[in-house]
């Protein structure tokens, strides 16, 4: 298995939450702010990140409730909290013509960022997320009946990995090992628990699931610069007929499958998903 990379910690407080960010590269170079999914952490990019470090300034972000972030006291985890959360940290941070990059959840919140500021993105990919369709996708319930069965503790490691294969079932070896790292962590008596607001997620999308779901053809067709969608070929969430649809709807957008990944494209096949993004960003040009 490769070897985890991890950016310099650092910390940003907006929305009155203190949220944690991994930084890389130097502040001369191209900015890209990476934005995970919703069970993931900052952590997730590590190796799609360091390969990227000699020619950008990568960002991050642990988004709220995740990771080394504080939860929401509230379980205020809607995408407007999360762009919200995004535009503070970009603001701080000073970034003004950068690269957004967000897989799953936070490739939803990188399509609302990006149609919203348009003249702060210089280009925009997104990782197996899109918009609803009818019928839905089978992934959306399947995250959900994952989330409503998850236990909040383990009585160990061995236990805690056996779920996470369990859920991961068909992701590579890699992947496995990411999540384990990722969204686990040991407490007291030697119980395994997770590093992001399970109760508090679970809620939101209780009340959320009363809600019609959010229309993302909006923002698909407002975004204004190249575009990369990345699907995995064995994806639940992103159909090849919606990934296309979005091409159709937008001539900024590009789309393409990468083989032998799930939804979980970055963790399941790492090679070609930077082959496919390093080729999109030498395009962008300087």
């Amino acid at each position: 298995m490769a070897t985890q990379t991890a950016g310099t910690d650092r910390f940003v407080s907006v929305n009155g939450l203190r949220l944690h960010y991994l930084e890389w590269g130097t502040a001369s170079a191209t900015p890209i702010v990476m934005l995970h999914g919703l069970r993931g952490s900052a952590h997730t990019w590590d190796l799609v990140a360091e390969p990227l470090s000699d020619r950008f300034h990568l960002f991050a972000l642990d988004q709220r409730g995740r990771g080394d972030s504080e939860w929401s006291p509230d379980a205020h985890y809607t995408r407007d909290d999360y762009v919200s959360d995004a535009e503070q940290f970009v603001g701080q941070l000073g970034l003004e013509h950068f690269i957004l990059v967000g897989h799953s959840m936070g490739g939803a919140n990188t399509l609302a960022y990006a149609a919203r500021h348009p003249e702060q993105i210089r280009a925009v990919v997104v990782e197996d997320m899109g918009p609803a369709t009818s019928p839905p996708a089978p992934g959306g319930a399947r995250i959900g009946r994952e989330i409503e069965g998850t236990p909040a503790t383990f009585d160990g490691w061995r236990e805690a990995e056996a779920f996470i294969r369990q859920q991961r079932a068909g992701s590579s070896e890699e992947g496995i090992r990411t999540a384990i790292q990722n969204s686990l962590k040991e407490i007291a008596g030697g119980k395994v628990t997770w590093k992001y607001d399970l109760a508090g997620i679970r809620e939101a999308r209780r009340v959320a699931s009363g809600q019609p779901p959010a229309d993302l053809w909006p923002f698909v067709r407002a975004l204004e610069c190249p575009t990369l969608v990345l699907r995995g070929g064995r994806s639940d969430i992103l159909a090849a007929e919606t990934a296309e649809a979005m091409q159709a709807a937008n001539p900024r957008i590009r789309w393409v499958e990468i083989a032998d990944a799930s939804h979980f494209v970055h963790d399941d096949n790492l090679a070609d998903y930077n082959r496919e993004l390093q080729r999109f960003l030498a395009e962008l040009g300087g």
